[in-house]
């Protein structure tokens, strides 16, 4: 579904030119299990909507991360006069990574506002949301059966663990406060209920609709 606003080709190519160095970074750095999280999925998910001009993509991304990545700008700004909220952005102060890889991180910090820019030229489409709950429902499962969970290992610090908090808040040990498969469950109940319908609530309420 589509708005006919046209999305500025500079804006397509400022994030494709950002997308095309930060892509191989990543991989290099992290992996390419890095692109699971939520954040990755949408900020390649807000590429491709960009360029197809599609408020379906647009609203799927935003239905996801809007919430979230909100968190992550309130907790940086926070971590900088030395209170963090979550502590989710610590790791955008370990002099262990590379500056540069933490430079691109900052995607998490602008990528809600560009998702806004989008969505009041395109509308808001609601079909964003199961299509975004598909997406993110397919991630967390992979994560949960396939990827490493806590502790990061010694001889591999930066690879990917614990992808989208499927055990736990930490990286460093797996949650104890309830058997795994019930954290899972409550996982998959919490972003329903606290983020991708709240998001979709919002959205319906202070969005134009998609054209048809």
């Amino acid at each position: 579904m589509r708005h006919m606003t046209h999305i500025p080709l500079w804006a397509k190519l400022i994030l494709t030119a950002y997308v095309a160095v930060l892509v191989p970074i990543y991989w290099v750095t992290y992996g390419p299990t890095n692109f699971l999280f939520f954040c990755d999925m949408a900020l390649l998910l807000t590429l491709l909507a960009m360029w197809r001009e599609s408020a379906l993509l647009v609203s799927a991304a935003a239905v996801g991360i809007l919430l979230p990545q909100l968190l992550w700008a309130l907790d940086f700004l926070s971590s900088l006069v030395g209170h963090p909220v979550t502590g989710m952005t610590e790791y955008m102060f370990q002099s262990s990574i590379p500056l540069h890889v933490r430079f691109l991180s900052f995607f998490h910090f602008w990528l809600p506002f560009l998702l806004i820019w989008l969505l009041r030229r395109t509308g808001y489409d609601q079909r964003g949301l199961p299509l975004w709950m598909v997406m993110a429902f397919t991630s967390l499962y992979v994560c949960y059966f396939f990827m490493p969970g806590p502790p990061v290992p010694a001889d591999n610090p930066a690879l990917p663990v614990n992808i989208n908090y499927v055990y736990g808040f930490s990286d460093q040990v797996a949650q104890t406060w309830m058997p795994e498969p019930v954290w899972f469950v409550l996982l998959q109940v919490m972003l329903v209920f606290l983020v991708f319908l709240p998001s979709h609530w919002v959205l319906k309420r202070v969005c134009h609709p998609a054209l048809k």
